[in-house]
């Protein structure tokens, strides 16, 4: 048995009973990036000099005596998010070559608690897209199936823990980010609460809705990570100042009298019929455990993909405005200053970074703020009224996470509504600020994953991690990787 093999949770435990050194493991993993990774390109940046020195002081610390959550447990880093001293591009060539002076708090988080960042793994540019397929450093393959997508815009994250090229992965969710991913690379990945998690230092796309979350092998490793990164922090003002409970209590095999939801309008026609019959297996699965399943209704869902699109959009037209070469990464030289600008973002912006620019600029216009953007918001509060109304009868709910497994490169690309449709799950969820987790379930004729997705209240990640935990203990679809 290879040292990749390890789930996070048994790494840890030879580590700390030393029959493997950090420097040992990270060895392992760096030697197997070396031999996969040109085939996934899961990772912008592979940082192996910093990988073995944090390796080798995990080491040292456990031989003083010390022992912390992740010590000596090698990680992947999505490149949304800085990092000291390494290149931070959010998968985009404005950003080429840019160092940040400081690493985001996640981040920050997870090596205080011992964890060796392998390097970053790619991303959609600055998080806009649904298959990784928009970075501007090339595509990550799906492990599963390399002509296929790994979903987006965590796919290096997800494509990175399925391929054994990392034992757990930082992620961000705008609308279904780690949780699609997550899904169509057969592993866990789990959306906190918004301001559960620091989001300082994560490279901004949609700043009401980004929020940075985990992505494991099974759902124990994704509760050790996610125990590691939330919290309060005062460098962020969307960051909640609620108590962080032991995530590891809420890891228990029953689900009886659990309280289940399942949204009528999340099975809708054109999803893929395997898709759909897995789902609903799980789902009886659990009813066969003991959960109480009732049929709940969220009207609002079909407006979702609208508000989204609206929002975000208009988010980021903000966000980015920032990016002109001037403050961050290469400027193209120009003789004014308006055409140094207009050139350094005409020819470092990808094509779907430049779409929602304008989208967004346009829906936040004088006399458009109120017929789109307002609207927007408006209808956005109608969408988590559903779900506090929904959760006043459930405990959790359960649905699918895509309605359609991961589909072959370059399949979408020229046809930007279709590849948004495939958030239409997600992105309620993420519009509404509550959490949620996906975990395999199943898989369709093409041995391509399929992701159960688990949605609870603000807050309440204990629910969804117990359900979560509950299901996969009770079946094996975790345990199948793929064979690369």
């Amino acid at each position: 048995m290879s040292l990749t093999d390890l789930t996070l949770t048994d790494a840890l435990a030879k580590l700390r009973s030393r029959e493997i050194s950090s420097q040992e493991l990270t060895q392992a993993y760096l030697d197997r990036i070396q031999q996969i990774e040109p085939k996934i390109k899961s990772y912008i940046t592979v940082t192996p000099e910093r990988a073995l020195e944090q390796a080798k002081q995990a080491d040292e610390r456990r031989a003083n005596g010390e022992d912390a959550p992740l010590l000596g447990i090698p990680v992947a880093i999505k490149d949304i998010l800085t990092t000291e001293g390494i290149q931070s591009t959010a998968g985009s060539r404005i950003l080429e070559g840019f160092v940040p002076p400081y690493s985001a708090t996640a981040v920050t988080c997870m090596f205080n608690s011992g964890a060796v960042m392998l390097g970053k793994a790619n991303t959609d540019e600055f998080a806009m897209g649904s298959s990784t397929e928009n970075s501007g450093y090339g595509t990550t393959h799906n492990p599963w199936d390399l002509d296929r997508i790994p979903g987006g815009t965590s796919g290096g994250s997800a494509a990175a823990v399925a391929a054994k090229l990392a034992l757990g992965a930082l992620g961000t969710d705008t609308g279904g980010s780690i949780r699609q991913p997550g899904a169509m690379c057969g592993v866990v990945g789990l959306k906190p609460s918004y301001g559960r998690v620091s989001r300082y230092g994560a490279i901004a796309f949609a700043s009401s809705l980004d929020q940075i979350g985990p992505l494991a092998r099974n759902v124990r490793d994704t509760a050790s990570i996610l125990q590691v990164i939330a919290g309060h922090d005062p460098l962020d003002s969307t960051s909640m100042n609620v108590p962080v409970p032991d995530y590891s209590k809420s890891l228990i095999p029953e689900v009886k009298g659990l309280k289940i939801g399942v949204p009528k309008e999340y099975f809708t026609e054109g999803m893929q019929p395997e898709v759909e019959s897995a789902v609903h297996a799980a789902i009886d699965l659990l009813r066969s455990m003991g959960a109480q399943i009732q049929e709940i209704s969220l009207p609002h869902t079909d407006y979702g993909i609208p508000v989204y699109y609206l929002v975000a959009p208009a988010e980021a037209s903000a966000n980015l405005a920032r990016y002109d070469g001037v403050r961050y990464g290469p400027r193209e030289a120009a003789k004014e200053m308006f055409d140094s600008y207009k050139a350094t973002r005409g020819r470092r912006f990808g094509a779907e970074v430049k779409r929602r620019i304008m989208l967004g600029t346009y829906a936040l216009s004088a006399g458009y703020y109120d017929a789109y953007y307002l609207k927007a918001q408006k209808v956005r509060t109608l969408i988590k009224g559903d779900f506090e109304k929904a959760f006043a009868d459930v405990d959790v709910i359960c649905c699918p996470v895509a309605p359609r497994t991961a589909w072959k490169i370059g399949e979408k690309v020229n046809d930007p509504l279709q590849m948004y449709l495939e958030d239409v799950f997600t992105v309620p969820t993420s519009l509404s600020g509550i959490c949620g987790i996906s975990v395999p379930c199943g898989f369709d004729k093409l041995n391509l994953p399929i992701g159960l997705q688990i949605i609870g209240p603000a807050f309440g990640e204990e629910k969804i991690l117990h359900a979560a935990y509950a299901y996969e203990q009770a079946t094996e679809w975790h345990k199948q990787l793929p064979t690369l």
